[in-house]
Parts: structure tokens; sequence; C-alpha cells
């Protein structure tokens, strides 16, 4: 995105739709979100670019499915997804089966379920299958439902978008803490965290530390000061890492 300005500054003509308002969403900055939303949909209004008012609502989206605010995500997915334009909406549907289920809109989260394994079904790829696994997952139960969140953590792992790999691990870990599996809860949640703080992506960072210490894990809050040691599991995650396994192989290994 720096890239960008320096190249919108330089020629006073190159355009390009502006995603800083994800990057606030995925650091779960809500000032900053809101700031940036108010001015997409004035600015997109205005120049009838109604793309850029659904990527600031799914951003709204992202951000409070972050935070754990799922009945103001399934509001903001809602409206991105409403809106449909050149297809980006189809974005806002895996956030709005994840903010629907668990703010009690069943009926919500199903129809945006079909409508999304829909448009995936057209595609092979990990990142498809697993997303619409992780979505599928958020509305079985039992057996079923452990098969699709392994499935999309499997999946997803073997793509290159990693933070969606880890938003597969939080979802999975919660509903192992539902299910009262706390060990294995603790796996999943312990890796989505450290993953999520890694990258700077502190609301979903937050979500997964409130759900270990729910499980009644101690979970050290990273300081400025702390920011560069390893806690003893990203110090393994590193290794394996470092000898060139692979996601699902290291996974395994934890």
């Amino acid at each position: 995105m720096r890239e960008v300005e320096t190249i919108a500054a330089a020629t006073r003509k190159f355009k390009v739709a502006d995603f800083s308002i994800l990057l606030g969403a995925w650091r779960g900055d809500r000032e900053t979100t809101y700031r940036l939303r108010a001015a997409a949909i004035e600015a997109g209004t205005a120049r009838g670019e109604a793309f850029a008012v659904v990527a600031a609502e799914h951003a709204v989206a992202l951000l409070h499915n972050g935070l754990g605010e799922y009945a103001d995500a399934a509001a903001a997915a809602q409206r991105a997804y409403e809106l449909d334009v050149l297809g980006f909406a189809a974005w806002a549907l895996p956030e709005l089966v994840e903010a629907a289920a668990p703010s009690g809109d069943r009926p919500a989260a199903e129809l945006a379920f079909a409508r999304l394994a829909e448009l995936s079904s057209m595609s092979t790829t990990e990142w498809a299958r697993g997303v619409e696994a992780a979505a599928h997952a958020l509305l079985s139960d039992g057996d079923q439902a452990e098969a699709f969140y392994l499935e999309a953590i499997d999946q997803l792992g073997r793509s290159r978008v990693i933070v969606l790999h880890t938003r597969a691990q939080l979802t999975y870990g919660e509903w192992l803490r539902r299910e009262h599996r706390r060990v294995d809860a603790r796996t999943q949640l312990k890796a989505a965290h450290a993953a999520f703080e890694s990258m700077g992506a502190h609301g979903f960072a937050g979500r997964a530390r409130r759900e270990l210490l729910a499980t009644g894990e101690t979970v050290r809050k990273r300081t400025i000061e702390a920011r560069d040691e390893l806690t003893p599991q990203e110090a393994q995650i590193a290794r394996l890492a470092s000898e060139r396994l692979t996601n699902p192989e290291i996974a395994a290994q934890l």
C-alpha cells in the first residue's frame, strides 16, 4: 500500500482501490477502520463506486468477527453481500456465516453458506475448498463438524492464505472448548494465538487469548519488551519451519 501511494503521488493519475481499511480491520483497529469506512462510503457513493462501499462493509464485518462482536459483524456482512458488486460481495459470505451462527441467526448463516457453497463449488483450489469446509463446520455438530474443521485446516494449510488457515485453527479450537476437550482446544488455540500475534492481527489474537483463558490456560500478554521472545511452542514451530516442514507436517508434530 505504501508503494501504491508513492506511484499515485508520482503519476497524479494512477488510481487503485484503497484497501488500507482491510489492514485496519485485520489489526483490530476499531477507530481506523470506522474512520476509513466513513470516508470510503462517502467517496464511493459520490463517484457511484459501489465496490468501495462493499469493501468498507466487508472490512467492518472482519473487524467485528476478530473482536468477537458477532451481531455487529453479521449486520455489516449482510450489508456488503446485499450490494453484490463485481462478485466481491462473495467475500462477505464466510464472514456472515461465522458471525450469524454464534449470534443465533442460524437461518441467515445457512442461507449464506448455501450461496457460498454454490460459488466455491466452481473451484478446486485449496483456498476455495478450505473456506467452504470452515464455513460448513460452523453449521455442523459432532463428528461431522470435526471432519469439516480438520478438512479446512488441511486445505488452507496447503494454500498460501495463511491467515485463513489460522482462523480455521481458531474456530476449531473454540469448538473443541465447547465440546469440553480442553487439552485438544489448547493446542489449536495456542497455535492460532501465536500466529495472529506474529502477524499483528490483534483482534483475532485477543479472541484466541480469551478462549485460551476459558480453558484454564495462562496466556502471556505480549509487551514491547517481550515481543522478540518466543514461547516454547513458537520456538518449536520456528525450528520445524526452518527444517522446511509444511504446515500440515508442523501441525502433526504439534
